[in-house]
């Protein structure tokens, strides 16, 4: 029973990944607006039944990407080693994505990545939805803060500023991308951006929630 069970997961995991991947390049090649749910199924050979049950707004079909990303500062505070204060841990972790060129930080320069991102900042339905999972990232963040001993409207005042911030820096650095600069070549300026970031963080908080 458990391995029929493993196998249906695994099924449904790879109809999930095809029906996904068959719509990003569908909107990749004509636009968002310009490719409907009925192109998507039969070009992923799917009913759209099975399309919706997987996928219930056009809009996921793109963000779906981010999901997994949605809890990640929550994740990188409750997961800090043992004194290492949540700041510290988020301007590290930030850093690290830097450094592996995590499309979330919009300092990677493959290709069909930058092409994604221009699709979001481009469509105003998918930036609007982008915007409510950084909101839900927000309050995930605050919950993790609160948990850490955070005064907790400090927590949520905190945890607004984070997400905003990272999403400013990703921004930044699509921005200089965008205009033809190789993300090699950005890298440092990134980083000394990033630590200005947090250093204002820091600054800010010192004043009264003691994060750093």
């Amino acid at each position: 029973m458990n391995q029929q069970m493993g196998l249906r997961e695994r099924k449904k995991e790879r109809t999930r990944e095809t029906i996904g991947a068959t719509a990003i390049r569908l909107f990749l090649d004509k636009g968002f607006d310009q490719v409907s749910i009925t192109e998507i199924a039969e070009a992923a050979d799917v009913s759209r039944r099975t399309l919706f049950a997987y996928f219930p707004t056009k809009e996921d079909l793109v963000l779906q990407r981010f999901a997994d990303h949605e809890d990640e500062a929550a994740r990188t505070v409750r997961a800090r080693p043992d004194g290492l204060p949540p700041l510290e841990a988020l301007r590290a972790a930030h850093l690290d994505a830097l450094a592996r060129r995590d499309p979330n930080t919009g300092l990677c320069d493959d290709p069909e990545v930058m092409a994604f991102l221009h699709l979001i900042s481009d469509t105003e339905s998918l930036a609007a939805r982008l915007a409510r999972y950084s909101g839900r990232g927000a309050e995930a963040l605050g919950a993790a803060l609160r948990e850490a001993g955070v005064d907790p409207l400090a927590a949520r005042l905190v945890a607004a500023q984070v997400i905003v911030v990272q999403r400013e820096l990703a921004t930044v650095n699509q921005e200089h991308l965008a205009a033809g600069t190789s993300a090699d070549d950005h890298y440092p300026a990134a980083v000394r951006a990033a630590e200005l970031a947090f250093d204002l963080l820091s600054g800010g908080l010192d004043r009264g929630v003691d994060l750093a």
